[in-house]
């Protein structure tokens, strides 16, 4: 296994994630969407971001889709950890 592209993937989706996480919540202000389907739109984002940034690293188009569909769900995931507080353990609370 290589560690190297490993590492250098991470590394990408870590930068990745802020411009993906910025760009979902411009979505999702500016369109209506489900709840239940804002991670597969920050899937959706986070690989077109990451084919985008084709001039930005020498990583070959595999890695960098891997490094996008990492930084979009990631991203969804880190706005809700971060800004959606629940006081309660159910849902309905």
């Amino acid at each position: 296994m290589n560690n190297e592209a490993l590492n250098g993937v991470l590394a990408f989706a870590s930068v990745l994630a802020v411009f993906v996480l910025a760009l979902v919540q411009l979505v999702k202000n500016t369109v209506n969407l489900p709840r239940n389907i804002v991670p597969v739109v920050g899937l959706a984002i986070g690989l077109l971001v990451g084919v985008l940034a084709y001039p930005f690293t020498p990583m070959d188009l595999v890695l960098r889709l891997w490094s996008g569909g990492l930084a979009g769900l990631s991203a969804t995931g880190l706005f809700e950890l971060a800004f959606n507080k629940r006081d309660g353990t159910k849902k309905d609370d």
